[in-house]
């Protein structure tokens, strides 16, 4: 029991480094602001909560924005950019996670990649609109948008970027997925033994 416990620790810390150096391999997609990145950091966390359940995807994403603020800081001052990074994480990995235990196939987990993708677009929008824009503005010591412009802003980058980065997360995992679904049913296998 001793043993697993101690591979189970090693495995999310392998997961957390490979989510964070994934995340510095990050980059802008034409059309959108330069501080929007496109990375494949949350691929790690999706397969440590897949393996070992939500929490150790929550984990995973943790550490890699834990290791990011560690070792780039943070331009307000408050780790805005992290939190933001940590709780989409989340909310692309909580619904993936939940959606493809209850179908468990190859379909169910391109559904339950979408179903990611569709919250964490949704729910970081109206997360931006309410609360990171209004931090960083105030961090930075920026004018404050509008309702108006804010709505646009998100409207125009936030949500169509958040879409984007989800389809180009399900497209790179998938390709993994096909690969790994036998090694990742055998991981829970074991880990449940």
């Amino acid at each position: 029991m001793k043993s697993n416990n101690i591979k189970k620790m090693v495995t999310l810390a392998m997961f957390g480094s490979l989510s964070y150096l994934l995340m510095l391999l990050n980059f802008p997609f034409p059309g959108f602001p330069p501080f929007l990145n496109i990375d494949f950091s949350d691929i790690p966390a999706l397969m440590a909560a897949l393996i070992y359940g939500p929490l150790a995807g929550i984990l995973v994403e943790f550490l890699k924005n834990l290791l990011d603020l560690v070792m780039t800081g943070t331009d307000t001052g408050v780790p805005v950019g992290h939190i933001s990074n940590f709780i989409a994480g989340i909310i692309f990995i909580l619904p993936t996670y939940y959606v493809y235990k209850n179908i468990s196939s190859k379909k169910g987990m391109t559904f339950a990649l979408l179903a990611g993708t569709v919250s964490m677009a949704l729910v970081m929008s109206v997360l931006n609109y309410y609360v990171f824009l209004p931090a960083y503005t105030f961090f930075m010591g920026w004018d404050a948008m509008t309702a108006p412009e804010s709505r646009k802003f998100v409207t125009a980058a936030i949500l169509p970027f958040n879409v984007i980065k989800g389809l180009l997360i399900t497209s790179v995992f998938m390709l993994l997925f096909v690969k790994l679904q036998a090694w990742i049913n055998k991981q829970v296998l074991y880990k449940n033994a």
